[in-house]
């Protein structure tokens, strides 16, 4: 079993810790343009040794787990590269994109468009964890484009490593993960901003920073290269779900300051449904 992991961060890493898991078997190699990364996924022991796009007609697997801007780019190039056996999966957290990018290839049967909702505001091959998987949800779109055989070998790796699976469209897709993802993370960066501007003249706000602060606030120290392209690569999305969330804090302000404190009251006690939500997901 050949596994090949382009992009060694977070993602990637711990796909391959995960695979090393249930198959110990497995030779791993690793791909990624940061050569450190190479070297520190090799000596923390995610991969056996690095390869090149050339070594992909060895593999059994292809894991893409680069920012998501470069996935459709390299795509391509990864599918004339592979052998008829071969499956290949990105890990993306936008889809529409990527999978246009491949819909004509004469290998798109052995391509897999998947988004593991999983992850942590830590980048690099060092943040890589084992069981970063488990029991989370695996969205899979155009499943109906890859050869069945391949699909059947890769849901069984998927469920191997504890992933639930659940199958949308592209455009569904990239539409509800901007708000319930791409928008937490503009939401913590900006709240960040908020507060590194006032601390300019208050120092000592961070001493008065409680753990509200710093779970709202946790997402903000994630990688900056990573989270840029994925607001650029769903740009129309979020920028629709940064004006309904505008909308909503400027509603909020606006009762504020006429001293509607019972309107407030209501759009809170209206919010705290979100609880039975998230309690029925877990």
């Amino acid at each position: 079993m050949k596994v090949y992991v382009i992009g060694l961060g977070l993602i990637g890493g711990s796909l391959a810790l995960d695979v090393k898991r249930e198959f110990p078997e497995a030779d791993i190699f690793g791909i990624d343009a940061n050569a450190q990364h190479v070297e520190e996924a090799t000596s923390l022991g995610i991969i056996s040794k690095a390869a090149v796009i050339e070594d992909l007609i060895h593999a059994d697997w292809v894991i893409v787990a680069v920012p998501v801007n470069y996935i459709a780019q390299l795509l391509p190039q990864i599918l004339d590269n592979i052998s008829e056996h071969t499956i290949v999966f990105d890990a993306g957290s936008t889809k529409a994109a990527i999978c246009k990018a491949v819909e004509n290839h004469p290998n798109r049967r052995n391509f897999i468009a998947m988004h593991p909702i999983a992850g942590t505001e830590f980048s690099g091959p060092s943040a890589a964890i084992t069981g970063l998987f488990n029991g989370k949800t695996n969205i899979i779109c155009e499943v109906e484009k890859t050869a069945f055989k391949l699909q059947e070998k890769a849901l069984a790796l998927f469920n191997a490593i504890g992933m639930r699976i659940r199958y949308m469209d592209p455009i569904s897709h990239d539409t509800h993960i901007a708000y319930v993802s791409h928008l937490s993370h503009i939401s913590s960066f900006m709240l960040g901003k908020t507060v590194i501007e006032k601390e300019k003249d208050e120092r000592d706000i961070f001493d008065m920073a409680g753990s509200g602060f710093a779970s709202t606030v946790r997402l903000a120290k994630s990688s900056p290269t990573t989270w840029a392209s994925i607001f650029k690569e769903n740009k129309t999305n979020v920028s629709q779900a940064l004006q309904q969330y505008i909308a909503n804090l400027q509603n909020f302000q606006q009762l504020l300051d006429n001293e509607d404190y019972n309107g407030m009251f209501d759009e809170m006690e209206n919010t705290n449904r979100i609880k039975n939500i998230l309690n029925g997901i877990s």
